[in-house]
């Protein structure tokens, strides 16, 4: 009966049943974290789905255990007492627990040794024009960086004396600490709590840099920003970050871009957007005009009859592309055509002629400038079309 009451292996890991052994640890693993008794301290249901998975786990990440149950089912493991009749001290416990544990409680495989270690990364922002995000530019940062302390060359320790061996963790950086489980004893590996893991104990501090190694300055660096790049992109400058620690080299400066909008222009990707305003003459008749793109004026030819949203592509008029400068994108240009509003006494009877110059094409009912129209030609005006 208490076998029936079980809920299958695969369903309590929440796994197909064809899951591959990476699956069925990282399936476990993610449960394990959640309901450990650690983790859940005086929480009896956690207890009991952390030990429900344990077992499940026990079973399928043995590939013998694997292969009895997929053909017996619990039957497989009639005599053994279900769960306490698996052996947890070996079949990837060990390294599994050092995975999920070390990482809750600050110790397993990623402690901090006292072996060279990269510095820290650090970050920072510079504001650009939209053309300077087009064509490239340099600019100059400042900012306060860490350097060696030159009184103690770094070691933090007063000049005429040393750093000492760290004697907790025998300058090894890190400590060893077992921990008794459900499933016998857990080792767990930690950063010294004693010399933070640099595996030397500073018994007189410089007076410089307080034991530290480090002074902090305001340096000015330069940066290169290629052409094509956008807002929000950054760029890595080498070794320009933090310090190492222990003899490893410097981190990275990570700067971001932040690009100023432009009152004329979009970009999306590599293309340029705009929208050039025309005359009504000039949309009718067509003819030449000026606009403004990226590499200065461009005489552009607007075609006769040309309607309000009328796109005009400009090849190779765009934003360089950042793998090949020579690739650009287009820039488009979008012609609205701009209806006057104020018109003199001469400006509105040349419309007038025009507009019946212009035939039944235009005839809808209406009045024309506030007269009314005769009945058999009554006509929109054109600039409320």
């Amino acid at each position: 009966m208490a076998d029936q009451q079980k809920r299958d292996y695969y369903e309590v890991l929440g796994i197909a049943k064809t899951a591959s052994e990476e699956e069925i640890k990282k399936a476990y693993r993610k449960l394990a974290k959640k309901y450990h008794p650690d983790a859940n301290p005086g929480d009896k249901e956690a207890e009991a789905k952390f030990k429900e998975a344990s077992e499940a786990y026990a079973v399928l990440s043995d590939p013998e255990k694997r292969q009895q149950y997929d053909t017996y089912g619990f039957a497989a493991f009639d005599g053994t007492g279900g769960f306490g009749g698996f052996d947890f001290n070996g079949g990837g416990f060990e390294d599994i627990f050092g995975d999920i544990f070390g990482g809750m409680f600050g110790g397993g495989r990623s402690a901090r040794s006292n072996g060279p270690m990269k510095g820290q990364n650090v970050r920072t922002s510079v504001r650009i024009t939209f053309l300077e995000a087009v064509f490239g530019v340099d600019k100059e940062i400042t900012l306060n960086l860490k350097d060696p302390c030159p009184t103690c060359n770094g070691s933090g320790a007063k000049p005429g004396t040393s750093p000492k061996m760290c004697p907790k963790c025998s300058g090894k950086g890190q400590v060893v600490y077992t921990q008794q489980s459900f499933f016998g004893t857990v080792r767990n590996v930690q950063t010294c709590p004693d010399c933070s893991g640099s595996g030397q104990i500073i018994e007189e501090k410089c007076t410089e840099c307080g034991g530290s190694g480090y002074i902090s300055s305001r340096k000015t660096i330069q940066v290169t920003i290629p052409a094509g790049i956008d807002n929000g992109q950054s760029i890595r400058i080498r070794e320009k970050g933090e310090p190492g620690v222990n003899g490893g080299p410097r981190g990275d400066l990570l700067v971001e871009v932040l690009v100023q909008d432009h009152p004329s222009f979009v970009r999306q990707d590599t293309n340029i957007y705009s929208t050039v305003r025309i005359s009504f003459a000039i949309a009718a008749l067509g003819g030449s005009v000026a606009v403004d793109t990226v590499d200065g004026k461009v005489v552009c030819e607007v075609r006769p009859g040309t309607q309000t949203d009328t796109r005009l592509r400009l090849k190779g008029k765009g934003v360089p592309s950042l793998r090949n400068k020579n690739i650009r994108g287009d820039h488009f240009i979008t012609w609205v055509v701009d209806v006057p509003t104020k018109l003199s006494r001469e400006a509105r009877d040349l419309l007038r002629r025009f507009d019946e110059a212009s035939g039944d094409s235009l005839h809808t009912a209406g009045r024309i400038d506030g007269e009314e129209a005769p009945k058999e030609n009554k006509r929109k005006k054109f600039w409320e079309k």
